[in-house]
């Protein structure tokens, strides 16, 4: 029985050259199969879904329309970019995405020469797009710069940001606006797409700028008149235009992103405009193609392994409650307590957990889009008033909004509340989404309160301790995923601020977590106790202000002190060496310490085991590192030095 290909067109595409050679009227079905395909390699993989389906047409379309990847093609945030990876040379490696060695989730510099930069946080392609285009002005280059950018990411100010320096700069870039959530434009009609056709066209860019030049020979108030008649009846032809043409930017718009008889001609006419930066405005829908993403609420956004014919995902059941689950319930709880509670998220409502409290208090709610340079200063203006702002948001997100917690938090000492998720390292997402750093970005700043949950109990009471303190910013950190199972508490009981705790007590090795390591120093202690080690094992739960009389107390009654957490040098594990030196702990050489940290490195993708394993961060690394700080192996033979 002869097998037949499902994607016979798609089968002949290596790269985007071979898309190029077809005719114009074989690019529909190219678009049918890549979109097959890409259902087919993410129910496999998993991975974000939505976005990547909305856009088969558009990928489609540049790819066909535009020289890549001399014309440079930058997806910004990088996670609808499957259909691109299948379409520039990586469809054999697509169902590795994600997996340890495999392909990346986002757009990856070092994976493909059709990757020109690196996206995985938002709105940063319209900058680094306008960088590329100013390189090739100033080497003489003839090559177009394409940034793909959504309307989500056109909530953050950099994306304005970088608008208004090209529009100011008239340099020769071209933005594409995919519009596919927010429905800031009406429905996409004939009429509109024959406008922008119209608009796009060189006869119309011809005598447009023949009328500015006649204008200058007129007198001034009828040639501003003239002028905002013709930019008035654009903006109100196509409803959303005027904004960008203020910016600087040619706006072409809306038009219909899935329908490749209006895509085409379109990014052709743009393709060719001799002058810019024009801004394409594309309506897509996300999930497009996929019956139960378009039914869906948030049209399968990101999902794991899922069967093609019915959509069911084939999620494993938790055998407990997720962190940002935790945290929702427990400022829902606090919440009814006390109306001065109110949380804020930047375009993460459940990825934080913050959708649980919006479905109990929506008026105390505020989704303020992908800034998190605002949500931060909006929480600090807040705090001022006497509320009592938890602000969600992810530990490598928040890195965006560092100025303005250092600026507009800290140094006021306002009692703004962090509530940081994905603490560590996080799996699938790699080295973009790991909150590696916040350890060390925040010890560092004056009036500050950082604690770690080392489990999902800890979490409960760690929420109602940021609640009562009301007179200067605190953190609360937690990782992705579910927690140990422990029993929950009723109701969260304010901890004394700077105290840690003893879970079990040794005398020869102690070990000091910050975090969820915690459960790894547990099983490293029992290991360790069955080589006739007796183990400490403690929980710092603060990290500023450090528990001073803990940390010099298992100094002085243990010969070895390890501290484990999970982020890099200059964190927890320095703050503990600090205090130890400044107490003259370190002078008499009889203490041996040893601070584990994340590698100086950036951590591929893989599983969340996997990359703590590689760290060292794991039981079996925690007991490594102990018979290695005494200077034996795990056999017992003592180490001699120069041997």
């Amino acid at each position: 029985m002869t097998s037949f290909s499902k994607t016979p067109l798609l089968d002949t595409i290596h790269t985007p050259d071979d898309l190029r050679k077809l005719k114009i009227e074989q690019v529909r079905q190219v678009a049918d199969e890549l979109r097959q395909e890409t259902i087919d390699a993410v129910s496999v993989t998993g991975g974000h879904f939505g976005a990547g389906l909305g856009v088969v047409e558009l990928t489609t379309a540049i790819h066909y329309i535009f020289d890549t990847p001399r014309d440079r093609l930058i997806w910004d945030v990088g996670h609808q970019a499957y259909p691109h990876k299948i379409l520039t040379g990586r469809r054999d490696r697509i169902r590795t995405l994600r997996t340890a060695g495999g392909l990346s989730g986002f757009t990856k510099r070092s994976e493909s020469d059709y990757d020109p930069f690196g996206a995985a946080h938002s709105s940063t392609s319209i900058s680094a797009g306008l960088g590329m285009a100013v390189a090739r002005d100033l080497s003489g280059g003839k090559n177009n710069v394409i940034a793909v950018i959504g309307d989500g990411a056109m909530s953050a100010g950099m994306a304005y940001e970088a608008m208004n320096n090209a529009g100011a700069m008239n340099s020769r870039l071209i933005v594409i606006l995919n519009d596919n959530d927010m429905s800031i434009a009406p429905p996409v009609g004939a009429m509109s797409n024959y406008l922008s056709r119209l608009y796009s066209g060189k006869t119309y860019r011809t005598i447009r700028e023949a009328a500015k030049q006649l204008g200058k020979h007129l007198p001034k108030m009828i040639a501003d008149r003239a002028e905002r008649v013709e930019e008035y009846s654009r903006g109100f032809m196509t409803n959303s235009g005027t904004l960008f043409e203020e910016l600087g930017f040619y706006y072409v718009g809306p038009i219909d992103g899935h329908n490749l008889d209006h895509l085409l001609p379109v990014l052709k006419n743009v393709r060719d405009m001799e002058d810019g930066p024009i801004l394409v405005h594309v309506v897509t829908q996300k999930g497009k193609g996929y019956g139960p993403a378009e039914a869906a609420a948030d049209k399968y956004h990101a999902v794991v392994k899922f069967d093609v014919a019915t959509g069911t995902q084939s999620k494993s059941k938790p055998n407990a409650p997720a962190y940002q689950n935790v945290f929702g319930q427990s400022l829902v709880k606090e919440a009814e307590k006390d109306d001065k509670i109110v949380a804020i998220t930047a375009a993460m409502p459940s990825g934080t957990g913050v959708d649980i409290f919006n479905k109990a208090f929506p008026k105390r709610t505020f989704d303020v889009g992908i800034a998190e340079q605002h949500a931060v200063t909006f929480a600090a203006g807040l705090a001022t008033e006497g509320y009592k702002p938890f602000c969600a948001i992810y530990s490598t997100f928040l890195q965006r909004g560092y100025d303005q917690v250092v600026h507009d938090v800290a140094i006021q000492s306002l009692p703004v509340r962090f509530a940081i998720d994905r603490a560590g390292l996080v799996g699938a997402d790699g080295a973009t989404h790991a909150g590696s750093f916040d350890n060390a970005y925040l010890g560092c700043l004056p009036n500050f309160v950082i604690m770690a949950a080392a489990d999902e109990a800890e979490m409960v009471h760690m929420v109602a301790t940021q609640v009562a303190i009301n007179d200067r910013p605190s953190a609360l950190r937690y990782p992705r995923g579910e927690g140990r199972g422990v029993e929950m508490p009723e109701v969260g009981v304010p901890l004394p601020i700077g105290k840690g705790r003893i879970v079990r007590q040794g005398n020869k090795v102690a070990l000091l977590s910050f975090g969820t390591r915690l459960a790894d120093c547990e099983k490293a202690a029992d290991e360790l106790a069955a080589h006739g080690l007796s183990t400490t094992v403690a929980d710092a739960r603060f990290m500023k202000p450090l528990d001073v009389d803990m940390v010099l107390k298992l100094a002085r009654e243990h010969e070895i002190l390890l501290t484990v957490e999970e982020g890099s040098i200059g964190g927890f594990g320095s703050h503990v060496m600090q205090t130890l030196a400044e107490h003259g702990m370190l002078d008499s050489g009889l203490l041996r310490f040893r601070s584990m940290v994340l590698p100086d490195e950036f951590i591929d993708h893989n599983t969340p085991a996997a990359m703590y394993a590689y760290a060292g961060l794991d039981a079996k690394g925690i007991v490594a590192k102990v018979f290695e700080t005494i200077g034996r192996d795990q056999a017992g033979t003592i180490k001699l030095a120069g041997a």
